[in-house]
């Protein structure tokens, strides 16, 4: 899956210079480079499937080696390559002491020396990738059933039109399954959505699940018929 971690320690638990056996100084940093891979996909994939394939990546690589801090380190900073942020990917990479010893991010090293190998997919969309809206309502607000994984680890389906804001479709999976649209956060490649964003400006195709974070509401402070203390008022009967 191009998902590879692996640190290389000499007895005294430092690195090998060289020791990834490409016959590069695992201490050499270069800067990010601006230049973004060109690949070819073996089949022809839509957004939707090139997004499920990046969170299955992202979902599973920090469970095999290296540190779940890097891992999301590494995840900002290609978010941030992707959209040609430069400046703000090398931040990233900075702060979490990221280096690069080819200027790319298929290849890095954390500080302690664990290597990352980030697959092209994660980085840049493949050559021949398929435009297309699929299970989306066309321009005049058609419905359409868009795909939700909640928190609580339950899917559903909710009925929507390409015009409703995420504000909207909050409130209607409230009326749906009573769960308070304040206590809702949704999420889109990664993303959080603001309530202000419409359903066509997301392109979501069918393939793709949106996550909804649903926060704890906060428990009742008390239940009728179950008051304690003496000093509490007792209703009088006229």
């Amino acid at each position: 899956m191009g998902g590879c971690v692996g640190s290389h320690h000499d007895s005294s638990g430092s690195l090998n210079e060289n020791s990834d056996g490409t016959g590069v100084a695992l201490g050499r940093n270069q800067p990010l480079k601006r230049e973004r891979p060109k690949w070819k996909s073996d089949y022809p994939m839509t957004e939707g499937q090139l997004r499920s394939k990046r969170d299955e990546f992202w979902d599973t690589a920090p469970a095999f080696e290296g540190r779940k801090e890097i891992w999301d380190a590494l995840r900002a900073a290609a978010s941030a390559f992707e959209s040609n942020d430069h400046l703000l990917a090398q931040a990233i990479l900075d702060g979490a002491s990221i280096t690069l010893p080819h200027g790319a991010l298929t290849e890095c090293y954390d500080e302690l020396g664990n290597r990352y190998q980030l697959p092209v997919y994660c980085l840049s969309p493949p050559v021949n990738m398929i435009e297309e809206r699929s299970d989306e309502p066309d321009g005049s607000g058609g419905e359409c059933q868009l795909r939700l994984r909640l928190s609580t680890g339950r899917d559903l389906r909710l009925a929507v039109r390409s015009t409703d804001t995420v504000g909207m479709m909050k409130r209607r999976l409230q009326s749906q399954e009573g769960v308070p649209a304040t206590t809702q956060r949704w999420f889109f490649s990664g993303r959080p959505l603001t309530d202000r964003l419409r359903l066509d400006q997301l392109n979501i195709s069918r393939d793709y699940v949106v996550q909804v974070i649903l926060s704890q509401p906060p428990a009742p402070v008390s239940t009728p018929g179950h008051t304690q203390g003496a000093s509490e008022p007792t209703p009088v009967e006229n």
